[in-house]
C-alpha cells in the first residue's frame, strides 16, 4: 500500500487486491459529464454546508488494500475525520461515468465494492444510453437494493441528499 500511495503519476491508478489497475485516459465527453455532475453537486452541498465534494483523481480507500478513484466523490461534514490529504477513508456518495473500455467495472465490480465499503449512495452515469442509475445502500443486506434508472427528460434524484436532483438531459446535453 505504501508503494501505491507513493506513486507520482498523471495516470489514474487504482489498487485492487495487491495489483495496480491503470485506467484509460478519460475522453472529452467523459470529462464534460463529470464536470456537470460535480458543478451541480458542489453547488447543492456548499449552499447547505453539507460536506466536501471532489473529483478524480482522489484516492478513496474502500478497505485495506483497496483504493478507487471515483469520478465524483462526496463526504458528509460529520465524516470530515475520514478526509486525508493523500486519500479519504470511504465516502458517502460516489458517481462513476461508465467507461466504454470496460462497462462491467462500473456496473458490476464497483457496485459490489462500494456496497461492501458502506458507501450510502452510488450513481452510475452511462453515456451509452444517456441514463443515470442511482443506488441506495441497504446496510443490513450490505448491497444496493434501492435502484432507479433515470432517462432524458427526467430528474435524477439523490437517495442520500434530500432535494438534490439533476436533469438527466442537461448532464448529457454538452457531452
Amino acid at each position: 500500500m505504501a508503494d501505491y500511495l507513493a506513486l507520482d503519476t498523471n495516470h489514474l491508478v487504482e489498487l485492487s487486491d495487491g495489483r495496480l489497475e491503470v485506467l484509460p485516459m478519460p475522453t472529452e465527453r467523459h470529462q464534460v459529464i463529470v464536470a456537470c455532475l460535480y458543478d451541480a453537486l458542489r453547488a447543492f452541498v456548499v449552499a447547505r454546508g453539507l460536506g466536501r465534494v471532489l473529483f478524480a483523481p482522489l484516492r478513496v480507500e474502500l478497505w485495506e488494500g483497496k483504493f478507487r478513484e471515483p469520478d465524483v466523490v462526496f463526504l458528509l461534514a460529520e465524516h470530515a475525520d475520514r478526509r486525508g490529504e493523500r486519500y479519504w477513508r470511504g465516502a458517502d456518495l460516489v458517481m462513476e461515468v461508465v467507461s466504454e473500455d470496460d462497462p462491467d467495472r462500473d456496473w458490476v465490480e464497483k457496485r459490489r465494492e462500494y456496497a461492501r465499503a458502506g458507501i450510502s449512495e452510488y450513481w452510475i452515469v452511462d453515456p451509452r444510453d444517456s441514463t443515470i442509475t442511482t443506488l441506495g445502500l441497504d446496510e443490513r443486506a450490505g448491497e444496493y437494493s434501492r435502484c432507479t434508472t433515470w432517462r432524458p427528460g427526467e430528474m435524477a434524484r439523490s437517495v442520500l441528499l434530500d432535494g438534490f436532483q439533476v436533469p438527466v438531459s442537461d448532464v448529457f446535453a454538452q457531452a
